[in-house]
This record gives structure tokens, sequence and C-alpha cells, in this order.
């Protein structure tokens, strides 16, 4: 019986080549990537599974790396396959239930926490309004204060508890899709280093080690970047769930959660994810405000300024205010979703920028007068001209 591989190999040999131009092999290139882009299109399913079966594989490659070095590659994908699962299966069995439990307990005694709330600021309304720096009467702005905040709250929790049905009704449809977006990050994994050697034989000889080092370059920027992420938010929200609960506050599981989902926005995700906690410490004593906003104040700057940079090192490397623009014009954009993908937008767009800024050179043109140009930056040497010298 023949070898598959040494048969598959001798009709290789043995096929008659079909010989097209360069203009032509543009040009299919071209159309399969017309039809593949119109495939997405029509079938947007594929493209979920694509994108978030992709960004499982590159938050999953960071502790793969961390634990191949110690055990085979195929050993580090399945455990770091089971810890996902378990931290997925504690959060749905554990998380979920005790965080809609909350909000819900909260929708219900929103009312009182607003009535403590404007005891506690009618006295400084009073002194603003006595200087005339209140547009309104101290009794119309709180009235318009609270129904406003008592009706975004209440629909905010109803519309949150209506989603639990909902997603219970489509749970299937989001487990099936959970479980491609898993398939997918799997063969990722498993198969990375075919997927790179099949890109790099389709690209030119002389291109393929700065292709290589492109992605090499992308990967360790965003698995670093995802993965810290997702170990700073969850640890920024299990901390302010933690100071919460020590300082009295109620709902601390609620808030932390709350937390956790704001730090996912930077710059202006700390203070709307502390805003809330600070309001119910406040309804409390003003003392119990202050040590919240202290607390975390210092939470986020420990994750923030201590944490994160451990984790991430070097992953993004960009100026904060250009993080801030981009944040500003992402969110201008797109919402809230401009707004959580600008940074990782921005250190793509930072790769980009270092990969070609080692490369591209500007060819001068040839010199009026004077003599021959001397060897290039790109490494081409100027052809000497017989009888030129001497």
């Amino acid at each position: 019986m023949s070898n598959p591989t040494t048969s598959d190999t001798g009709a290789r040999d043995a096929a008659t080549p079909i010989w097209i131009s360069r203009r032509m092999r543009r040009v299919l290139v071209a159309a399969g990537l017309a039809v593949l882009a119109l495939f997405l299109w029509r079938a947007p399913m594929l493209m979920v599974l694509s994108v978030g079966g992709g960004a499982l594989a590159l938050v999953l490659s960071f502790p793969v790396r961390r634990l191949a070095r110690v055990m085979p590659r195929g050993v580090a994908i399945a455990l770091s396959l089971l810890l996902a699962t378990a931290l997925v299966v504690t959060a749905l069995a554990i998380v979920v239930p005790t965080v809609f439990d909350q909000l819900g307990a909260l929708a219900a005694t929103a009312p009182g926490i607003a009535r403590r709330l404007e005891a506690r600021v009618q006295p400084a309304l009073d002194r603003l309004a006595t200087s005339g720096l209140l547009p309104a009467s101290p009794e119309r702005f709180l009235e318009e204060a609270r129904q406003r905040s008592l009706g975004a709250v209440q629909a905010f929790a109803t519309r949150l508890l209506g989603g639990l049905g909902r997603f219970v009704a489509g749970a299937a449809g989001v487990a099936a899709a959970l479980l491609g977006m898993v398939l997918v990050a799997v063969y990722l994994l498993v198969d990375a280093r075919r997927i790179q050697a099949a890109v790099l034989r389709a690209t030119p000889h002389r291109y393929r080690r700065d292709v290589r080092a492109l992605s090499d370059a992308f990967s360790q920027t965003l698995s670093r970047y995802l993965g810290g992420l997702v170990v700073a938010v969850t640890t920024e929200g299990a901390l302010a769930a933690v100071a919460f609960h020590f300082l009295g506050i109620q709902y601390a599981f609620l808030l932390g959660a709350w937390v956790s989902l704001m730090a996912l926005i930077p710059y202006i995700g700390a203070l709307v994810g502390y805003a809330p906690a600070v309001l119910l410490a406040l309804a409390v004593s003003p003392q119990r405000a202050l040590l919240t906003v202290l607390l975390s104040l210092l939470t986020n700057l420990l994750v923030g300024n201590v944490l994160s940079p451990r984790i991430q090192g070097r992953a993004v490397r960009v100026h904060p205010l250009l993080v801030f623009l981009a944040a500003v014009a992402g969110g201008e954009q797109f919402g809230v979703p401009g707004v959580v993908f600008a940074t990782p937008t921005v250190a793509v767009m930072r790769v980009l920028a270092e990969f070609f800024q080692a490369r591209l050179r500007v060819e001068e043109g040839p010199p009026s007068r004077g003599p021959t140009p001397g060897p290039r930056d790109d490494g081409r040497r100027a052809v000497a001209v017989p009888g030129a010298s001497g």
C-alpha cells in the first residue's frame, strides 16, 4: 500500500501547470475576496463565529504560551480551555443569579433610597438657592431629578430582567454560538503553526520574514492586551465588591459587577462605574460616601497603575492622549462599542506604524550632476560604469 504523502507529492509533480499572468492572479485573488465578503455579509453568523473565535483564541493564547513552556502545547490548550470553562460555569451559576437578585431588590428599594438622598442634598440646594446659583427652586429641582433618576433606574432594571427571559428563551441559540466560537478558537490554537506556514507559503519569498514578524507582533500585542484586560477588569470588580461590602453598602456584588463592566471603557468608565456606589453610600451618611470615594480611587489607581501595566506589559505603548482622542472619536462614530474598541485599534495601528517605519524607504531620483550614487539604504549597490574612473 502506497504512502498517502508520497502519492500526493507524485500527483502534484504529474499535474500539468496552467500558466496565468500576474495581473490575472491579482484579479482572481480580488474576486475570491469579494465572494468571501459577500458570503459573510449574507451569513452574518459566520462573521460572529470568526470574530468571536479569533478573540477567544487570542485571549487563550496568553495562558497557552505560558503553560507550553512547561508542558506539551496540546495539554496547555486543553488545560486553558478547562480553566476558561470553569470560570464561565461559575459565572453562570453564581454571579448571574446574584446580580439579577440584587438588581431586582435595588429596583424595589429605589424610591426609599431617592428619598434619603433628597434629605442629604436638600440643605446644600437651599444654600445654592439663597445664593442665586440654582436656576429653579430646590423643590422643583429635586422633583425633576427624582423623576429622571427613578425612571432611568427602573427602566434599566426592567430591561435587564426582561432580557433575562429572552436570554433563557434563546439559550439554545446562544449555546450553539458559544460552542461554535470555542470550536473555532480550538482549531486556531491547534493549527496556529499550519496557518502561519500557509500564509508564509502564499507570500513572496523576500517578504516572508517581514510577514512573520508582523504576525508575531499582532499576536503578542492583541493576546497580551485582551488577556490582561480580562484579568484587570475582573480584579477591579472583585476588589470593588469587597470594599463596598466592608463599608456596609447594600448590593455590593451588583455594584462590583457594574464596576467591572464599566472598566472596559477608558477614562470615563471609572467615573460611571463607581458613581452608583457613592450615591448609595451618601444615602447612609456623608462620611460613608467620602470613604467610598477614597476606596474607589485607591482601587482604580491600584488596578490602572500597578496591575494592568504588569499584566499587559508593552501591549499598547501608546501615549494616553492618543488613546483618549481615539476613545472620543470612536464614541462619536460608533457609540459605546467604539469607545471599548478604541484602545486595541490604537494598539494595532501602533504595530503597523512601527512595522512600516522600519521598512519604508524613499527612493530618490538620479542626480543631475555629480558622481554616481553609492550604496543605497535598501541594500542595492550602484553599478560601476567601465572607464568612468581615472
